[in-house]
């Protein structure tokens, strides 16, 4: 068994890349919370406001996603991390100073150039920090940046946007992301594979193999479909309870805010600790880890868009924030371990590119059918589209399975 001990650099370094996850995040989920009051300025549709919340930054997210892991896999990884943060933290504070959709459009598309430089980059990085045996547990560390930067979003978005209006959330919440840029210069690269004890012997010209990995195939598909779930709870999920159960923003904020700290932070460490431990089952046990907790959302989904009791649905919610938030140490881990050291960029490119697709796709179909169905003026409807939600884990659940029997004769 693997017994490299840790370096102290190791964990600032975490430490620092988990920081610029919570900037990611927070640029990313905030205007969420303020769709309520962009919409009411503005007089947007919910497709509209679906295009700007999501498929904004989708586009290049997706467009980029995989040129950018391919990249992340030849140049200096910080130096990719901080030129992205500067560029999405800049547009996210000028996203303040919109007067119209497209100008909204554009900012939110250069906040999705920024933030698909991240992914790739940083998390192949800590893979050469740290050795394979607490690999999931330091990948879920490290996505413990989204609970905290969503809760974040909720929690200093609704009270800025409610007191100050939505323009200065922007101003107040994305121009700080440059100053931590700075930091993430000075990091020290570390050397490729520095970690890897038994890897996968794959060359960066091997990169057809990624497409051929049958387990790959359904982990991409398993996770999208769990990732298109878990956006909807924080893409969509204030504006249900906004129109549902007449809750005003700075409450929306404040549970939000707490219930994604409490559940999210401890959910996503815990889920990296466990899948780590799920190894046991085979190669691909953190996969039978992550079809178990899609599976268990589906009732908790159903639980949330139909109780129409408030208590009923603030404990579905912790439930369901923890679920969306437990698989994304596994998820890298097991890209990390089938791609091996020289592809890992590659991989995650393609992980995310797949996530970010659904996410996409699901958040504009809600919102497509909310216009369809009169969500705005008849809330009620609004639970027929949120049904989009559980299916998708069910089909998570399904192609995750399918994936853990696929890695494990490996």
């Amino acid at each position: 068994m693997d017994k490299t001990p840790v370096r102290n650099y190791s964990w600032y370094a975490l430490g620092l890349l988990t920081l610029v996850y919570v900037f990611n995040y927070l640029d990313r989920t905030i205007i969420y919370i303020l769709l309520p009051l962009i919409k009411r300025e503005m007089a947007f549709t919910d497709l509209q406001l679906a295009l700007l919340g999501s498929m904004s930054f989708v586009i290049f997210f997706t467009v980029l996603g995989i040129p950018f892991g391919r990249l992340a896999d030849r140049v200096v990884r910080k130096n990719m991390i901080a030129a992205g943060l500067a560029v999405w933290s800049l547009f996210s504070g000028l996203t303040g100073f919109a007067n119209g959709f497209w100008s909204l459009l554009f900012c939110r598309m250069m906040v999705g150039v920024g933030e698909a430089t991240l992914g790739p980059a940083a998390l192949s990085l800590l893979s050469d920090y740290f050795p394979q045996r607490v690999r999931a547990t330091v990948q879920a560390i490290y996505s413990s940046g989204i609970a905290i930067g969503a809760g974040l979003a909720f929690f200093l978005g609704g009270w800025l946007g409610q007191n100050y209006g939505w323009r200065f959330a922007f101003y107040a919440l994305g121009f700080p992301g440059l100053l931590i840029a700075v930091f993430v210069y000075f990091l020290r690269e570390e050397p490729r594979g520095l970690t890897e004890t038994a890897t996968t012997k794959y060359t960066a010209s091997d990169w057809k193999i990624l497409f051929k990995s049958v387990p790959l195939r359904y982990h991409y598909l398993g996770y999208g479909c769990f990732g298109l779930a878990a956006n909807n709870l924080s893409f969509w999920g204030p504006t249900f309870v906004t129109r549902v159960y007449q809750l005003d923003l700075v409450t929306i904020g404040f549970y939000g805010g707490i219930l994604t700290l409490i559940a999210g932070v401890p959910g996503t460490i815990l889920g990296g600790y466990l899948a780590d431990k799920f190894r046991r089952f085979g190669r691909g046990g953190r996969m039978l880890f992550g079809a178990l907790a899609a599976l268990i959302a589906v009732p908790f989904w159903l639980l949330f868009i139909f109780s129409g009791n408030l208590l009923l649905l603030l404990i579905a919610n912790l439930v369901l924030l923890a679920l969306s938030l437990v698989w994304l140490g596994p998820a890298a881990a097991d890209v990390h371990d089938i791609a091996g050291p020289q592809l890992r960029g590659l991989g995650i490119g393609v992980y995310f590119f797949a996530v970010i697709i659904a996410y996409g796709i699901g958040s504009l179909v809600i919102g497509q059918v909310n216009d369809w169905l009169g969500a705005a003026a008849a809330p009620l409807n609004m639970r027929f589209s949120m049904l989009l939600c559980p299916l998708a884990c069910l089909v998570a659940a399904l192609s995750l399975w399918q994936g853990y029997r696929a890695a494990k004769h490996l």
